[in-house]
């Protein structure tokens, strides 16, 4: 198994050898490897068997350094760098010729972005490469905010985790790019919406799902538990699967089912609070998915705020059900 611990040298060098290292960020844990060595980004795709048409994020430790990648970086974005870095933002930037193909899976565009997280701040600092790294779990499955979680996941594949403790935002990135000179969403995140437009107006949502992504994280079916997701009306879905004597467990928004045991239900957060909900997104799935159940049942939460963003991953995570 992996080892687990905060030691920032034994990181740097097991990266500078082209090996994969976990890291914490404020958004969920990622799996990291030398965006400049194509061999290394490939063990990436290797390791988590993740398709080479998915594009990858690449990681570095202030938005002075950015430059050294991309080739332009036009005003309406800086703007959101400069308020929003480091933390989770992602923006869609044109590459230079150091990206490897790879890494953007052969698109124009990178994703870069500054995570808000000391160890790794402290990490991308010492490195003279910048870093891709996608969530640290196997291709499509529940992103982990803990350390354990990728210790259960990829242990035994890679060599070090570094121990960053639970992620403080729970839900990947809000990537931005332009598309026709307008401020584009390309994936709801950790950023909302309201946050950008107060700086830069009214921005295009594109977050369509797709086979071939524009940008990470778009495939339809994605974050998902190995059970089945069912979304809809908790009480239709509770009411119906009793009935029918299923085992079954919910995850719930704020409501507590007490015809449900409490071990199979988890309510995202009891007081309605849409931040606390996301941080406890991945690890409730997580937590629900380890039971012995059929499926689980959940619900959307208000189109509002982080919402927006849960609700992105809820819906894929029941892509196909």
């Amino acid at each position: 198994m992996a080892e687990i611990g905060q030691d920032i040298i034994k990181a740097k060098q097991l990266l500078e050898l082209g090996e994969l290292v976990a890291i914490p960020t404020e958004t969920v844990y990622g799996l990291a490897a030398n965006a400049l060595n194509p061999d290394a980004v490939a063990s990436i795709f290797e390791t988590k068997k993740r398709p080479a048409f998915d594009p990858l994020i690449i990681h570095t430790d202030s938005c002075s350094r950015v430059t050294d990648f991309v080739s332009e970086f036009p005003d309406s974005l800086k703007i959101l760098a400069e308020a929003f870095w480091p933390g989770p933002l992602t923006l869609l930037l044109p590459r230079k010729s150091c990206i490897p193909d790879l890494v953007t899976s052969g698109l124009d565009r990178v994703a870069v972005r500054v995570p808000n997280h000391p160890l790794t701040q402290s990490l991308l600092a010492s490195l003279d490469f910048p870093l891709a790294a996608p969530s640290a779990n196997p291709f499509g499955y529940i992103s982990p905010t803990a350390a354990a979680h990728v210790q259960k996941q990829l242990g035994d594949q890679i060599p070090y985790i570094l121990d960053g403790g639970l992620c403080q935002v729970g839900l990947e990135s809000t990537i931005v790019g332009l598309e026709n000179e307008k401020v584009t969403v390309y994936r709801l995140g950790g950023l909302e919406l309201s946050q950008l437009e107060s700086l830069v107006g009214e921005v295009q949502v594109k977050t369509h799902s797709s086979s071939n992504p524009a940008a990470p994280g778009l495939l339809e079916s994605h974050y998902a538990p190995r059970k089945r997701l069912i979304l809809g009306d908790l009480d239709q879905l509770v009411s119906h699967y009793n009935q029918n004597g299923n085992d079954f467990a919910v995850l719930s928004f704020q409501t507590n089912f007490k015809e449900v045991p409490t071990n199979r239900q988890i309510q995202l957060s009891e007081s309605g609070n849409l931040r606390e909900a996301a941080q406890k997104l991945f690890a409730a799935m997580r937590e629900l998915d380890e039971l012995e159940v059929e499926f689980i049942l959940s619900e959307r939460l208000p189109e509002e705020g982080l919402g927006r963003a849960i609700n992105d991953r809820l819906q894929r995570a029941s892509a196909g059900n």
